[in-house]
Protein backbone atom coordinates (compact mmCIF):
# COMPACT_ATOMS: atom_id res chain seq x y z
CA UNK A 1 0.00 0.00 0.00
CA UNK A 2 1.30 3.58 -0.68
CA UNK A 3 0.15 7.22 -1.24
CA UNK A 4 0.24 8.34 -4.58
CA UNK A 5 -1.18 11.79 -3.68
CA UNK A 6 -1.98 14.50 -0.80
CA UNK A 7 -3.34 17.34 -1.01
CA UNK A 8 -3.68 19.57 2.31
CA UNK A 9 -6.01 22.65 2.11
CA UNK A 10 -5.61 25.03 5.70
CA UNK A 11 -3.78 21.98 7.31
CA UNK A 12 -0.99 23.79 9.76
CA UNK A 13 0.82 26.17 7.45
CA UNK A 14 -0.36 25.08 4.60
CA UNK A 15 -2.90 27.29 2.48
CA UNK A 16 -2.97 24.57 -0.20
CA UNK A 17 -0.51 22.02 -1.40
CA UNK A 18 -0.28 19.30 -4.05
CA UNK A 19 2.63 16.54 -3.65
CA UNK A 20 2.48 13.70 -6.05
CA UNK A 21 4.13 10.54 -4.18
CA UNK A 22 6.08 7.56 -5.87
CA UNK A 23 6.66 4.13 -4.21
CA UNK A 24 9.96 3.91 -2.82
CA UNK A 25 11.73 6.70 0.01
CA UNK A 26 10.55 10.07 -0.39
CA UNK A 27 12.61 12.64 1.82
CA UNK A 28 11.31 16.18 2.78
CA UNK A 29 13.88 18.01 3.42
CA UNK A 30 14.03 22.01 5.13
CA UNK A 31 15.03 23.84 7.76
CA UNK A 32 13.26 23.82 10.74
CA UNK A 33 9.78 25.45 10.83
CA UNK A 34 9.31 25.24 7.45
CA UNK A 35 6.22 22.29 6.94
CA UNK A 36 8.02 19.40 6.63
CA UNK A 37 6.67 17.56 9.48
CA UNK A 38 3.15 18.77 8.71
CA UNK A 39 3.38 16.88 5.55
CA UNK A 40 3.64 13.93 6.90
CA UNK A 41 1.73 14.42 10.10
CA UNK A 42 -1.47 14.37 7.60
CA UNK A 43 -0.87 10.92 6.85
CA UNK A 44 -0.34 10.23 10.00
CA UNK A 45 -3.92 11.49 10.30
CA UNK A 46 -5.39 9.70 7.84
CA UNK A 47 -4.24 6.23 9.40
CA UNK A 48 -5.04 6.90 13.10
CA UNK A 49 -7.28 10.22 12.98
CA UNK A 50 -4.54 11.57 15.14
CA UNK A 51 -2.09 13.60 15.28
CA UNK A 52 1.38 12.08 16.95
CA UNK A 53 1.97 15.80 17.83
CA UNK A 54 -0.91 17.26 19.43
CA UNK A 55 -3.95 15.85 21.22
CA UNK A 56 -6.95 18.12 20.04
CA UNK A 57 -7.27 19.06 16.11
CA UNK A 58 -7.20 22.70 16.38
CA UNK A 59 -3.79 23.21 15.88
CA UNK A 60 -4.33 21.25 13.03
CA UNK A 61 -6.31 24.32 10.75
CA UNK A 62 -4.34 27.42 9.79
CA UNK A 63 -4.59 30.40 11.39
CA UNK A 64 -7.51 32.29 10.48
CA UNK A 65 -9.07 29.56 8.88
CA UNK A 66 -12.11 27.52 9.51
CA UNK A 67 -11.55 24.06 8.91
CA UNK A 68 -8.78 21.82 7.24
CA UNK A 69 -9.08 19.22 4.31
CA UNK A 70 -6.46 16.00 4.60
CA UNK A 71 -7.31 14.07 0.72
CA UNK A 72 -4.90 11.22 -0.31
CA UNK A 73 -5.16 8.99 -3.37
CA UNK A 74 -4.27 5.74 -1.78
CA UNK A 75 -3.12 2.36 -3.89
CA UNK A 76 -3.14 -1.70 -2.67
CA UNK A 77 -2.30 -3.50 -5.48
CA UNK A 78 -4.88 -2.92 -8.27
CA UNK A 79 -7.03 -1.34 -6.31
CA UNK A 80 -7.04 2.63 -5.87
CA UNK A 81 -9.38 4.92 -3.61
CA UNK A 82 -9.73 8.66 -2.77
CA UNK A 83 -10.15 9.35 0.58
CA UNK A 84 -10.81 12.86 2.62
CA UNK A 85 -11.20 14.28 5.84
CA UNK A 86 -12.39 17.99 6.92
CA UNK A 87 -11.33 18.93 10.29
CA UNK A 88 -13.82 21.14 11.84
CA UNK A 89 -12.56 21.91 15.73
CA UNK A 90 -15.80 21.98 17.96
CA UNK A 91 -17.98 20.39 15.48
CA UNK A 92 -17.86 16.65 14.24
CA UNK A 93 -15.35 16.27 11.52
CA UNK A 94 -16.28 14.56 7.98
CA UNK A 95 -15.27 11.83 5.89
CA UNK A 96 -15.82 10.76 2.46
CA UNK A 97 -14.46 7.48 0.42
CA UNK A 98 -14.03 8.02 -3.51
CA UNK A 99 -16.12 11.30 -3.19
CA UNK A 100 -19.17 9.41 -2.40
CA UNK A 101 -21.89 10.61 0.30
CA UNK A 102 -20.24 11.47 3.59
CA UNK A 103 -19.36 8.23 5.76
CA UNK A 104 -18.31 8.57 9.36
CA UNK A 105 -14.41 9.69 9.54
CA UNK A 106 -13.61 6.27 11.69
CA UNK A 107 -14.86 4.11 8.16
CA UNK A 108 -11.53 5.18 6.41
CA UNK A 109 -10.17 3.74 9.18
CA UNK A 110 -7.87 0.88 7.60
CA UNK A 111 -7.24 2.44 4.00
CA UNK A 112 -4.04 4.28 5.30
CA UNK A 113 -1.64 2.42 7.39
CA UNK A 114 1.12 4.22 9.14
CA UNK A 115 4.10 3.24 11.26
CA UNK A 116 5.65 6.57 12.25
CA UNK A 117 8.90 7.14 14.10
CA UNK A 118 9.22 10.61 15.68
CA UNK A 119 11.57 12.25 18.22
CA UNK A 120 8.26 11.75 20.28
CA UNK A 121 8.56 8.41 20.73
CA UNK A 122 10.96 8.59 23.33
CA UNK A 123 8.01 9.08 25.45
CA UNK A 124 7.14 5.44 24.88
CA UNK A 125 9.62 4.71 27.11
CA UNK A 126 10.34 7.53 29.41
CA UNK A 127 6.74 8.93 29.55
CA UNK A 128 3.42 8.59 31.64
CA UNK A 129 1.52 5.08 30.91
CA UNK A 130 -0.77 7.31 28.97
CA UNK A 131 1.75 7.52 26.11
CA UNK A 132 2.32 3.44 26.12
CA UNK A 133 -1.64 2.70 25.95
CA UNK A 134 -1.80 5.09 23.15
CA UNK A 135 0.71 2.61 21.37
CA UNK A 136 -0.92 -0.31 21.85
CA UNK A 137 -4.35 1.09 21.46
CA UNK A 138 -3.73 2.59 17.81
CA UNK A 139 -1.99 -0.48 16.94
CA UNK A 140 -4.82 -2.69 18.27
CA UNK A 141 -6.92 -0.17 15.83
CA UNK A 142 -4.44 -0.66 12.68
CA UNK A 143 -5.18 -4.56 13.41
CA UNK A 144 -8.42 -4.27 13.68
CA UNK A 145 -10.67 -0.49 12.40
CA UNK A 146 -13.59 -1.45 14.03
CA UNK A 147 -12.26 -0.87 17.65
CA UNK A 148 -12.36 2.33 17.13
CA UNK A 149 -15.34 1.78 18.19
CA UNK A 150 -15.36 -0.02 20.97
CA UNK A 151 -12.80 2.35 22.46
CA UNK A 152 -14.91 5.11 21.95
CA UNK A 153 -17.64 3.53 23.41
CA UNK A 154 -15.29 2.79 26.47
CA UNK A 155 -14.56 6.30 26.49
CA UNK A 156 -18.41 7.35 26.70
CA UNK A 157 -19.26 4.53 29.86
CA UNK A 158 -15.99 6.19 30.92
CA UNK A 159 -17.37 9.26 30.92
CA UNK A 160 -20.84 8.35 32.04
CA UNK A 161 -19.82 6.03 35.18
CA UNK A 162 -17.82 9.05 36.13
CA UNK A 163 -20.18 11.69 36.88
CA UNK A 164 -22.70 9.18 38.45
CA UNK A 165 -19.63 8.58 40.72
CA UNK A 166 -18.09 12.49 41.38
CA UNK A 167 -22.37 12.80 41.87
CA UNK A 168 -22.41 9.90 44.75
CA UNK A 169 -19.35 11.29 46.52
CA UNK A 170 -20.39 15.08 46.44
CA UNK A 171 -24.11 13.78 48.01
CA UNK A 172 -22.25 11.94 50.13
CA UNK A 173 -19.60 14.92 51.36
CA UNK A 174 -22.73 17.19 51.86
CA UNK A 175 -25.00 14.41 53.59
CA UNK A 176 -26.96 14.38 50.58
CA UNK A 177 -29.41 11.61 49.74
CA UNK A 178 -27.34 8.28 48.73
CA UNK A 179 -27.18 7.61 45.42
CA UNK A 180 -29.35 4.37 43.71
CA UNK A 181 -26.69 1.43 43.50
CA UNK A 182 -28.39 -0.23 40.93
CA UNK A 183 -27.48 2.73 38.20
CA UNK A 184 -24.03 2.72 38.88
CA UNK A 185 -24.35 -1.72 38.54
CA UNK A 186 -25.84 -1.23 35.62
CA UNK A 187 -22.59 0.90 34.14
CA UNK A 188 -19.95 -1.33 35.75
CA UNK A 189 -21.33 -4.40 33.57
CA UNK A 190 -21.54 -1.39 30.22
CA UNK A 191 -17.61 -0.58 31.51
CA UNK A 192 -16.26 -4.27 31.99
CA UNK A 193 -18.00 -5.71 28.81
CA UNK A 194 -16.44 -3.04 26.52
CA UNK A 195 -13.04 -2.35 28.91
CA UNK A 196 -13.30 -6.61 28.42
CA UNK A 197 -12.28 -6.40 24.58
CA UNK A 198 -9.89 -3.54 25.06
CA UNK A 199 -7.88 -5.61 27.20
CA UNK A 200 -8.14 -8.95 24.83
CA UNK A 201 -6.96 -6.87 22.20
CA UNK A 202 -4.18 -5.35 24.28
CA UNK A 203 -2.78 -8.84 25.50
CA UNK A 204 -3.08 -10.83 21.95
CA UNK A 205 -1.58 -7.61 20.67
CA UNK A 206 1.36 -8.06 23.21
CA UNK A 207 1.82 -11.52 23.09
CA UNK A 208 2.46 -11.14 19.41
CA UNK A 209 4.62 -8.30 19.42
CA UNK A 210 7.43 -9.44 22.26
CA UNK A 211 9.08 -11.35 20.03
CA UNK A 212 9.22 -9.09 16.95
CA UNK A 213 10.41 -6.56 19.40
CA UNK A 214 13.37 -8.50 20.36
CA UNK A 215 14.42 -9.13 17.51
CA UNK A 216 14.12 -5.81 16.08
CA UNK A 217 16.33 -4.10 19.12
CA UNK A 218 18.69 -6.87 18.66
CA UNK A 219 19.16 -5.52 15.09
CA UNK A 220 20.10 -1.96 16.32
CA UNK A 221 21.79 -2.72 19.26
CA UNK A 222 23.42 -6.49 19.51
CA UNK A 223 23.73 -7.78 22.61
CA UNK A 224 21.87 -5.08 24.42
CA UNK A 225 18.18 -7.16 25.20
CA UNK A 226 16.22 -8.77 25.81
CA UNK A 227 13.26 -6.76 24.99
CA UNK A 228 10.38 -7.87 28.11
CA UNK A 229 6.80 -6.22 27.13
CA UNK A 230 4.76 -7.11 30.43
CA UNK A 231 1.09 -5.86 31.37
CA UNK A 232 0.03 -3.96 34.38
CA UNK A 233 -3.60 -4.38 35.35
CA UNK A 234 -5.11 -2.17 37.14
CA UNK A 235 -8.15 -4.91 37.74
CA UNK A 236 -5.65 -7.96 38.56
CA UNK A 237 -2.51 -9.65 38.30
CA UNK A 238 -1.15 -9.69 34.38
CA UNK A 239 -1.79 -13.08 32.60
CA UNK A 240 -4.45 -14.75 34.80
CA UNK A 241 -7.45 -13.65 32.14
CA UNK A 242 -6.98 -14.54 28.69
CA UNK A 243 -10.52 -14.30 26.99
CA UNK A 244 -12.94 -11.92 27.05
CA UNK A 245 -15.26 -13.46 28.87
CA UNK A 246 -12.55 -14.03 31.55
CA UNK A 247 -11.76 -10.35 31.46
CA UNK A 248 -15.10 -9.01 31.98
CA UNK A 249 -15.48 -11.36 35.48
CA UNK A 250 -12.01 -9.95 36.33
CA UNK A 251 -13.09 -6.28 35.58
CA UNK A 252 -16.63 -6.94 37.51
CA UNK A 253 -14.78 -8.28 40.53
CA UNK A 254 -12.35 -5.75 40.56
CA UNK A 255 -15.29 -2.78 40.09
CA UNK A 256 -16.70 -4.62 43.30
CA UNK A 257 -13.26 -4.88 45.44
CA UNK A 258 -12.82 -0.87 44.73
CA UNK A 259 -16.80 0.81 44.47
CA UNK A 260 -16.67 1.89 48.07
CA UNK A 261 -13.00 4.18 47.29
CA UNK A 262 -14.48 5.01 43.95
CA UNK A 263 -17.42 6.55 45.65
CA UNK A 264 -15.31 8.52 48.23
CA UNK A 265 -13.21 10.07 45.42
CA UNK A 266 -15.83 10.24 42.52
CA UNK A 267 -13.60 8.60 39.93
CA UNK A 268 -13.38 4.98 37.76
CA UNK A 269 -10.54 3.52 39.45
CA UNK A 270 -10.57 0.32 37.34
CA UNK A 271 -10.14 -0.20 33.61
CA UNK A 272 -8.18 -0.31 30.40
CA UNK A 273 -7.48 3.65 30.96
CA UNK A 274 -5.71 3.05 34.25
CA UNK A 275 -2.97 0.08 32.71
CA UNK A 276 0.24 0.23 31.76
CA UNK A 277 2.57 -1.42 29.36
CA UNK A 278 5.96 -1.88 31.83
CA UNK A 279 8.64 -2.19 29.71
CA UNK A 280 11.80 -3.74 30.36
CA UNK A 281 15.47 -4.58 29.12
CA UNK A 282 17.73 -7.61 30.78
CA UNK A 283 16.53 -7.92 33.99
CA UNK A 284 15.93 -3.96 34.55
CA UNK A 285 12.85 -1.82 33.65
CA UNK A 286 13.37 0.76 30.85
CA UNK A 287 12.03 3.29 32.49
CA UNK A 288 14.69 5.11 34.62
CA UNK A 289 17.73 2.06 34.40
CA UNK A 290 17.99 2.39 29.95
CA UNK A 291 20.29 5.30 28.67
CA UNK A 292 19.16 7.78 26.06
CA UNK A 293 20.50 5.99 23.19
CA UNK A 294 19.14 2.47 24.65
CA UNK A 295 15.78 4.08 25.14
CA UNK A 296 16.00 5.40 21.26
CA UNK A 297 16.91 1.65 20.34
CA UNK A 298 14.07 0.67 22.42
CA UNK A 299 11.31 2.91 20.84
CA UNK A 300 12.67 2.45 17.60
CA UNK A 301 12.73 -1.54 18.35
CA UNK A 302 8.82 -0.82 19.48
CA UNK A 303 8.36 0.89 15.66
CA UNK A 304 10.11 -1.64 14.09
CA UNK A 305 8.06 -4.48 15.72
CA UNK A 306 4.97 -2.38 14.84
CA UNK A 307 5.88 -2.42 10.73
CA UNK A 308 6.83 -6.25 10.96
CA UNK A 309 3.58 -7.01 12.72
CA UNK A 310 1.11 -5.04 10.34
CA UNK A 311 3.32 -5.97 7.46
CA UNK A 312 2.68 -9.41 8.66
CA UNK A 313 -1.23 -9.45 7.77
CA UNK A 314 -1.09 -8.02 5.04
CA UNK A 315 -1.53 -4.42 3.28
CA UNK A 316 1.77 -3.02 4.32
CA UNK A 317 2.07 0.06 6.06
CA UNK A 318 3.84 3.14 5.19
CA UNK A 319 6.80 4.26 7.07
CA UNK A 320 7.19 7.56 7.97
CA UNK A 321 10.82 8.81 9.52
CA UNK A 322 10.11 12.67 11.10
CA UNK A 323 13.81 13.72 12.16
CA UNK A 324 14.53 10.75 13.12
CA UNK A 325 18.06 10.45 11.76
CA UNK A 326 19.52 13.36 13.61
CA UNK A 327 18.80 11.99 16.86
CA UNK A 328 20.48 9.14 16.64
CA UNK A 329 24.69 8.18 16.49
CA UNK A 330 25.39 6.64 13.14
CA UNK A 331 25.52 3.59 14.15
CA UNK A 332 22.13 3.08 15.05
CA UNK A 333 21.05 5.38 12.52
CA UNK A 334 22.40 3.22 9.46
CA UNK A 335 21.16 0.26 11.03
CA UNK A 336 17.70 1.61 11.21
CA UNK A 337 18.00 2.87 7.40
CA UNK A 338 18.75 -0.55 6.16
CA UNK A 339 16.01 -2.08 8.15
CA UNK A 340 13.45 0.15 6.66
CA UNK A 341 14.55 0.97 3.09
CA UNK A 342 13.23 -2.16 1.47
CA UNK A 343 9.86 -0.75 2.86
CA UNK A 344 7.08 -0.28 -0.29
CA UNK A 345 6.84 3.48 0.84
CA UNK A 346 9.10 5.65 3.25
CA UNK A 347 8.48 9.19 3.93
CA UNK A 348 11.66 10.96 5.54
CA UNK A 349 12.37 14.23 7.03
CA UNK A 350 15.52 15.90 7.40
CA UNK A 351 16.87 19.28 8.41
CA UNK A 352 20.00 18.83 5.98
CA UNK A 353 20.23 16.48 2.96
CA UNK A 354 23.46 14.67 5.11
CA UNK A 355 21.27 13.69 7.88
CA UNK A 356 19.49 11.15 5.36
CA UNK A 357 21.52 8.03 5.14
CA UNK A 358 23.13 6.78 1.84
CA UNK A 359 20.78 3.83 1.33
CA UNK A 360 17.88 6.15 1.93
CA UNK A 361 18.46 7.77 -1.57
CA UNK A 362 15.58 8.22 -3.79
CA UNK A 363 12.80 11.28 -4.75
CA UNK A 364 13.52 14.40 -2.63
CA UNK A 365 11.63 17.49 -2.18
CA UNK A 366 12.89 20.59 -0.64
CA UNK A 367 10.27 22.60 1.81
CA UNK A 368 10.53 26.18 2.18
CA UNK A 369 8.62 29.69 2.93
CA UNK A 370 5.13 26.94 2.57
CA UNK A 371 6.29 25.82 -1.11
CA UNK A 372 6.98 21.81 -1.48
CA UNK A 373 9.00 21.55 -4.60
CA UNK A 374 10.70 18.40 -6.31
CA UNK A 375 14.29 18.10 -6.46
Amino acid sequence: MHVTHLSLADFRSYARVEVPLDPGVTAFVGANGQGKTNLVEAVGYLASLSSHRVSSDAPLVRAGADRAVIRAAVTQGERSQLIELELNPGKANRARINRSSQVRPRDVLGIVRTVLFAPEDLALVKGDPGERRRFLDELVTARSPRMAGVRSDYERVLKQRNTLLKSAAMARRHGGRSMDMSTLDVWDQHLARTGAEVLARRADLITTLQPLADKAYEALAPGGGPVVLEYRSSAGAAGEAHGREEFYEQLMAALADVRKQEIERGVTLVGPHRDDLLLGLGRLPAKGYASHGESWSYALALRLASYDLLRAEGNEPVLVLDDVFAELDARRRERLAELVAPGEQVLVTAAVDDDVPGVLRGARYTVAGGEVARV
